[in-house]
């Protein structure tokens, strides 16, 4: 996969990074947008397909980019097709701050040291080219406005930025109901993109911490978002945790 087009992930943290404060809307759920945008890009590239409900991989050669071949690696290992919810619930530690460092590598963001309280080392993230990240925000207006049916990609996101809550971020308050309302109905326009979303919605519900018959104590169910087996996360590698965009700098 060549560097010439930004990847779904990269494209839905620049939607998500607010240029004010350099923080993210959104935090949470979207660790979750982001593992989905990760099986929708794979997906576009030809490497996994949908299986129901569940992801199969069907070419499991390298796409060249590092973080996405490793989530295909993984999906590869499980040797039979899985649930997207129960992929997207497991653990992402250090997703949003893998991508946060390859954009910076990328110079499509740069790191801005600060200070939380005036005493805590703390590094925001600014856009380094707004037209970049105003070419991906037309691209979601143009559908909302023009209602023609949008290509893979941008439907796609559109679900994606929908299922994490960045509705409310991007067209803020009473006068931006309507394009909320019609960011939501994209999520029709791309068969993955609509799977992948509502499983990141099923996750933010509760439905990717459902136990395996036998597998959860009686009266101990997994809490949200814990992967039913009690496997170790499986999508990304394993990486310090950052809970929050403003984080504090290592000492």
């Amino acid at each position: 996969m060549g560097r010439s087009r930004r990847t779904l992930p990269e494209e839905l943290l620049m939607l998500a990074l607010d240029p004010a404060t350099g923080t993210t809307a959104q935090p949470q759920s979207l660790d979750l947008g982001l593992a989905g945008a990760q099986l929708v890009e794979l997906a576009l590239a030809g490497r996994i397909a949908p299986d129901g409900d569940r992801i199969a991989v069907v070419v499991p050669r390298p796409t060249g980019d590092p973080t996405l071949d490793c989530a295909l690696e993984l999906l590869r290992r499980r040797g039979a097709p899985v649930r997207a919810v129960h992929w997207i619930g497991g653990p992402r530690l250090g997703l949003r701050q893998t991508y946060l460092s390859h954009l910076e590598r990328c110079g499509m963001v740069a790191a801005v040291p600060g200070q939380m309280c005036g005493v805590l080392p703390t590094t925001r993230y600014q856009a380094t080219d707004t037209t970049i990240s105003r070419e991906i925000r037309g691209r979601l207006d143009s559908a909302i406005r023009t209602g023609v049916p949008p290509d893979p990609r941008t439907a796609a996101l559109a679900a994606l930025a929908h299922a994490v809550g960045l509705g409310k971020h991007l067209y803020p308050g009473n006068e931006g109901r309507s394009s909320r309302s019609r960011l939501r109905d994209l999520i029709r326009h791309d068969p993955m993109g609509g799977l992948v979303a509502h499983a990141v919605m099923d996750v933010q519900n509760g439905a990717g911490a459902q136990p395996r018959r036998g597998q959860a104590p009686a009266g101990r169910p997994p809490g949200p978002g814990a992967r039913a087996t009690g496997e170790p996360a499986r999508g990304v590698p394993m990486q310090p945790h950052h809970g929050t965009m403003v984080r504090a700098a290592a000492h």
